[in-house]
């Protein structure tokens, strides 16, 4: 894991015994409005630090940060652009408190985020807390935004009713703690992956003993910026990587998405099956669903385009599986293969 690089400490309070990590880049105003909301914590300024750590940035973030005036222990690390994964490894690096609290620099977290995440890891030593990301009301993003975060307060309502345990495929960085040493324990995060390298950590925390705890009072609000192009590929890299992390790392994600699939709506499932691995044929429906979901989104039909989504989704995961897997029969023996598929064992 790389070490701490280029560490100021701007402000000096007290000795932490929590360390707030915040990879950035090029996001300046939307890291000073946390930063600023951090200002607001109900949790002892003296008892938790921030540390930033600028991956790069050309919008002037190094002199903003120096100049900002906070009543926390602030330290700034300073790299070449390295991506989130090796940044959050560094701002670990120059942490000193015992918990280290992940969040993005485009959330506002509740004046009681750090509060929440203490409390709920109390007695539980190697507690691995997550906490919910939510949308900013009377804030206009596009579709593709609402989408995502539709599935994810889904994913918080189940978590809230028992249908499933928190578990490492709900570890998102934007806003989960874990025990400093557990982090270092198991290497930190592996700087090959560029996406869902937050899974692919919470898997080895998993296997190192580690206990998932749901909190949905440790909240923030989520001021997603992607673009569809970005959407569009981070669904397609989470694909390849969950194939890479099954395959190489020994995580879940992959075997899970192959049980799931069978569970996804008809039409889904057949737009997967007709395009995978069919290169014409996965461009043509791509393009067909972007035309579709660009349109209703401007005349505001909010519903097909989700549903619209929905499919595409399916379609640029399961073709991202396809191109790591390395053919089309490969993909479908897996999924035909899992419980549920018409292939499992009885």
């Amino acid at each position: 894991m790389p070490m701490a690089a280029g560490v100021e400490t701007v402000t000096q309070a007290g000795t932490p015994f929590v360390s707030v990590v915040v990879p950035t880049y090029n996001r300046c105003a939307s890291l000073e409005r946390l930063l600023e909301a951090l200002g607001r914590q109900t949790y002892p300024t003296d008892r938790f630090e921030v540390v930033v750590v600028d991956d790069g940035s050309t919008d002037g973030t190094i002199d903003r940060l120096r100049a900002l005036s906070v009543p926390y222990t602030l330290r700034i690390v300073e790299q070449a652009h390295g991506g989130p994964s090796e940044a959050r490894n560094r701002g670990v690096g120059a942490a000193t408190g015992t918990v280290i609290l992940f969040l993005d620099d485009d959330v506002v977290p509740i004046p009681e985020i750090i509060a929440e995440h203490v409390q709920a890891r109390a007695g539980v030593s190697d507690a691995v807390v997550i906490g919910p990301m939510s949308p900013p009301v009377g804030w206009p993003r596009p579709v593709w935004v609402r989408w995502v975060e539709d599935t994810l307060q889904e994913q918080y309502r189940a978590m809230q009713a028992g249908e499933y345990a928190p578990s490492p495929r709900q570890f998102y960085t934007a806003n989960a703690s874990v025990p400093r040493t557990h982090f270092l324990a198991v290497g930190g995060f592996d700087t090959e992956f560029k996406r869902n390298e937050d899974v692919e950590l919470a898997y080895r925390l998993r296997d190192h003993g580690a206990t998932f705890i749901f909190n949905p009072r440790a909240d923030v609000l989520h001021y997603a910026a992607h673009t569809f192009e970005g959407w569009q590929r981070s669904i397609y890299q989470y694909g390849r990587y969950d194939v890479v992390q099954s395959r190489d790392k020994g995580g879940q994600a992959f075997r899970l998405a192959c049980r799931e699939f069978h569970t996804r709506h008809p039409l889904n499932r057949l737009a997967a099956r007709l395009c995978t691995g069919r290169p014409p044929v996965y461009r043509g429906m791509v393009a067909a669903l972007n035309a579709f979901v660009l349109a209703a989104d401007r005349r505001g039909a909010i519903r097909p385009a989700k549903l619209a989504l929905s499919a595409l989704f399916t379609v640029l995961y399961w073709q991202g599986v396809c191109d790591e897997v390395g053919s089309r029969q490969a993909v479908w023996q897996h999924v035909d293969g899992a419980p549920g598929g018409p292939s499992s064992p009885a």
